[in-house]
């Protein structure tokens, strides 16, 4: 089997066997539902865009959350030098441990899917923002995670990857919202640096191929930061 999938598989099962995944879950479920149905019911609003647009916030908590211990626990328990010896590469473990996080992330969006059948069930659904919509999630979602296991591969102290993780992430959420601070040729560059901005573009349901390199660019630039600091580890 695939070393990838197998250390991928490693680390869901890690999740899921303690309480912590579930509470995640169920939280974040519950703060969505809310949004939804506040939007639905109270505001007679048949759309999903409040949940879109809480969705990325509660990703700022939620996933330097999940990613914490990715790196720092291992750290702290010494099993992540037994984990190197193995015959994988670093590449392999950064790469079971994003994709772990990521599949994580897409369980807790496809899980909102129901909204979506509520609004085509009423008639009214916009397909074209709900597609560009839930990729803009996604990928927020993934890019979010690479940066939190970047977080926790610097230290051992799981609390400490979380303000890092969150910190990184909550920088490059408010990076094309102070533009209008900045000299003008400093402001198309935060712009496009920040990672609200193009989910902001996906929500549109225009699907560019500039966003989607974006995302992938922050995640594979994380992916690398990631492995120079596992490559710096003491022999």
């Amino acid at each position: 089997m695939n070393p990838v999938w197998i250390l991928t598989r490693r680390e869901l099962r890690a999740y899921f066997d303690s309480p912590a995944a579930y509470v995640v879950l169920s939280v974040f479920l519950l703060l969505t539902g809310w949004f939804f149905g506040n939007t639905l019911f109270l505001e007679n609003v048949a759309s999903l865009r409040s949940v879109f647009d809480i969705v990325p916030f509660l990703f700022l908590f939620f996933i330097p959350a999940i990613t914490m211990s990715t790196f720092a626990e291992e750290r702290r328990a010494g099993t992540l030098e037994l984990l190197l010896t193995l015959p994988v590469r670093d590449g392999q473990v950064i790469a079971g441990k994003l994709l772990a996080v990521t599949l994580f992330v897409l369980v807790s969006i496809a899980l909102t899917a129901l909204y979506a059948l509520v609004l085509a069930l009423l008639g009214d659904l916009d397909l074209g923002a709900t597609v560009g919509g839930y990729l803009g999630l996604f990928l927020f979602g993934m890019t979010c995670g690479s940066i939190g296991i970047l977080a926790s591969s610097i230290t051992r102290n799981q609390i400490v990857a979380f303000i890092l993780g969150f910190g990184i992430i909550f920088v490059l959420y408010l990076l094309d919202k102070v533009t209008a601070f900045v000299p003008g040729w400093m402001a198309g560059v935060l712009q496009y640096l920040g990672i609200d901005y193009h989910y902001q573009n996906l929500l549109r349901g225009v699907i560019d191929t500039r966003d989607v390199l974006y995302y992938l660019s922050v995640t594979a630039f994380a992916g690398l930061l990631t492995a120079y600091h596992l490559a710096r580890r003491p022999e």
